[in-house]
């Protein structure tokens, strides 16, 4: 939990207590239904939760904005998000019933009262966002093509309407066709810690026309 105060120090007490509990539900949920690699779990707050968090280090929501997590898991990063911007809207999708079945227990549990949940697919969601998140569900190719449908017209954010994507490694061939409308931060530039050494965020812009 200290890891996720060094980071974003202006918490307010609800926030902090959001965060503070998630250890305990995740460590619960996580030996009934296994969302979080069993060698992982002892990892949250950092490879999990302030993982999730990098988004908002590119972008803050302003209230009012609506957010689709697509491929939430056990709620990544849709529930870290969804505490930061109480006032932002998120709807978080996954097509593995058993893994909405705790990102929704965990967010009840918190009291987050600005998610929905739906299992599933994102070829079936048909409302629209001013974004789609997501933890490198997929290729950035194919995401577009699933998730370009579900992007708002209407801007109303500094960064302008798209997919914002959490992904490691080398992604030059990946986004090599995105070239004009992709922009990547290495989240190494906000956070010191090893694990984020190859982590980055990619935000496509998606404009539709209606």
């Amino acid at each position: 939990m200290e890891i996720i105060k060094k980071y974003f120090p202006n918490l307010t007490d609800l926030q902090a207590e959001q965060f503070a509990q998630l250890e305990v539900l995740y460590n619960d949920w996580n030996a009934k239904i296994n969302v979080i690699s069993r060698k992982d779990i002892q990892n949250l707050y950092e490879h999990h939760v302030l993982h999730s968090l990098g988004i908002a280090k590119v972008l803050n929501f302003r209230d009012g904005t609506e957010v689709m997590d697509l491929g939430t898991g056990g709620g990544f990063p849709g529930i870290p998000l969804a505490i930061l911007f109480p006032q932002t809207q998120f709807h978080l999708v996954d097509s593995i019933g058993k893994k909405v079945k705790v990102a929704q227990e965990v967010a009840t549990a918190i009291g987050l009262k600005n998610v929905k949940f739906s299992h599933a697919r994102a070829e079936e969601i048909k409302e629209q966002y001013d974004f789609v998140v997501t933890r490198a569900v997929m290729p950035m190719v194919d995401l577009m093509k699933v998730a370009r449908k579900n992007i708002k017209k209407e801007q109303n954010n500094s960064v302008p309407n798209g997919i914002l994507a959490l992904k490691g490694g080398e992604l030059e061939r990946e986004i090599a066709s995105m070239r004009n409308i992709a922009t990547t931060w290495e989240l190494s530039d906000f956070f010191n810690e090893d694990y984020f050494t190859t982590k980055k965020v990619v935000h496509v812009t998606v404009i539709n026309k209606k």
